[in-house]
C-alpha cells in the first residue's frame, strides 16, 4: 500500500487534516500508536481493525507502538458506556496482558530493521503527582467533558458520573505527551478522548498530533461485529471458531470486513459480494484467518466450515483425548480456551454428549463420545 491507501482505506477521519498528515509522512519517518486497555485476557476482531491499520504503517517504514494501557485499564474508558464500569486492580490488569504480545505478533512485526515497540502506560502515570495532574487537568472544562453522549445520557437517568472517569480522557492524553508521538489511531468512537492528547501535546510541548479515526465494522443496527461479549471472535481463539464466526457476519459487513480487515484489494468486491456473498464472506473468512494462523488452518477451517454447516455433517468433528472431566476435555476447545469458560458453556447448558445437554462439569467422558459445544464446535473422544 502507499501512503495515500494507508490514509484512506478504512478511514473515517483524519484531524486536523489528511493533506498536512501525507506531508509529513512523505518526508519522515513518523512515530505513532494506538492503545488498548486490558479488560479481557484475548484480543478481539475489533482490536484487529486497529492492528492492522498499525501494520500497514510500519510496512511504510513508520515507527509502531502498540500501548497497553494497564494504568488507564484500572480506571476503565467510559465512552459508549451507559454506567461506570468495573474498576480492575493492577493484577488483574497485569494478568490479562500475559498473552497479549503472542497475539499482536501475528498482525505486527517485532523483529526486524523496524520492529514495534510494545510500552505500558503506567511507566509514566504511576509517577505524576497531584501537583501535575491537576496542572495538567487545568487544560480542560468540565463542560467539555460533559458534552459527551454517555455523560448526558446518564444525567438524564441520575446515574452516577465518577471523577475518575472524567479524567479518563486526561491520562489518555499524558500517553500522548510523554510518548511525543505524531500520531494516534484509534476507532471513531474514541475521537474524543484522541483530541485530548493533541490538546496536551501542544499546550505542554508546543507539538502537534494527528489523529487518525477508522471506521467501525457494524450492523445496520449499528452494533458492532464480533465484538460483542456474546459473540466475540477472540484473536487466541481456534482458527477454525473464528473461520465460523465471520461466516455468521450479517451481508452487509462483507464489503467493510475486506476494508478493514484484510489487505486484498478492493477491486471487484462488491461486485462479487452481490453475485455470490456466500462466496464473498467464504474468501473473507479464509483471508483473515490465513493472515493469523497461515495458509493450512484456513484451508482447514474452511473444510470443517463446510462439512459441519453447510453438507450438515456434524460427525465431521475434531478427535480428542478424554481428560478426568467433561470441562477439562473442551476446555482447549472454547473461544477462550479456558476451564473457567469450559465451566460456564456447561452449566449456561450449551454442551451436549450424544444429542443430550450435560450441566455437570465434572462428568466423566468415554471414548466414543461425540460432544458439542456451542453452536460450532463438535467434538469426539478418541
Amino acid at each position: 500500500m502507499d501512503i495515500e491507501e494507508v490514509l484512506t482505506r478504512g478511514v473515517s477521519e483524519i484531524l486536523p487534516r489528511k493533506d498536512g498528515l501525507k506531508k509529513i509522512m512523505e518526508a519522515r519517518a513518523i512515530t505513532l500508536y494506538q492503545g488498548f486497555d486490558p479488560s479481557m485476557p484475548s484480543l478481539h476482531l475489533g482490536h484487529l481493525v486497529g492492528l492492522l491499520k498499525l501494520r500497514q504503517f510500519q510496512k511504510l517504514g513508520h515507527k509502531v507502538i502498540f500501548l497497553i494501557g494497564d494504568f488507564t485499564g484500572m480506571i476503565g474508558d467510559p465512552t459508549d458506556k451507559a454506567i461506570a464500569r468495573k474498576q480492575l486492580t493492577r493484577e488483574e490488569v497485569i494478568k490479562n496482558t500475559e498473552k497479549w504480545k503472542e497475539q499482536v505478533a501475528k498482525v505486527l512485526e517485532f523483529g526486524g530493521t523496524n520492529p514495534a515497540k510494545i510500552l505500558f502506560n503506567s511507566e509514566w502515570n504511576d509517577k505524576t503527582s497531584f501537583k501535575d495532574l491537576i496542572l495538567i487537568a487545568s487544560n480542560f472544562t468540565v463542560a467539555q467533558m460533559l458534552e459527551r453522549d454517555m455523560f448526558q445520557d446518564r444525567l438524564e437517568k441520575n446515574e452516577p458520573i465518577y471523577l475518575s472517569e472524567f479524567l479518563y480522557p486526561v491520562a489518555q492524553g499524558i500517553d500522548s505527551v510523554e510518548m511525543e508521538v505524531d500520531l494516534e489511531i484509534g476507532g471513531t468512537d474514541q475521537i474524543f478522548n484522541m483530541l485530548a492528547g493533541r490538546t496536551l501535546l501542544k499546550a505542554l510541548k508546543q507539538k502537534d498530533k494527528y489523529v487518525l479515526a477508522t471506521k467501525l465494522l457494524v450492523d445496520k443496527e449499528g452494533n458492532k461485529v464480533g465484538k460483542t461479549s456474546g459473540n466475540a471472535l477472540f484473536l487466541d481463539s481456534s482458527p477454525e471458531d473464528f473461520y465460523a464466526g465471520i461466516m455468521s457476519f450479517p451481508d452487509e459487513a462483507i464489503i467493510p470486513g475486506f476494508e478493514l480487515l484484510t489487505e486484498l484489494s478492493m477491486q471487484g468486491i462488491p461486485e462479487s459480494v452481490t453475485k455470490d456473498p456466500m462466496g464473498a464472506k467464504k474468501k473473507l473468512a479464509f483471508e483473515i484467518v490465513k493472515m493469523l494462523w497461515g495458509d493450512e488452518d484456513a484451508k482447514t477451517s474452511q473444510t470443517v466450515f463446510e462439512k459441519t454447516f453447510q453438507e450438515r455433517r456434524p460427525e465431521y468433528t475434531r478427535e480428542v483425548t478424554a481428560q478426568e472431566t467433561l470441562a477439562q476435555t473442551i476446555a482447549p476447545y472454547n473461544s477462550l480456551a479456558s476451564l473457567s469458560e469450559a465451566k460456564r458453556l456447561i452449566s449456561a447448558g450449551a454442551v451436549e454428549i450424544g444429542g443430550k445437554v450435560v450441566n455437570d462439569h465434572n462428568t466423566t467422558v468415554s471414548a466414543g463420545d461425540e460432544i458439542r459445544v456451542g453452536k460450532k464446535t463438535f467434538l469426539k473422544v478418541k
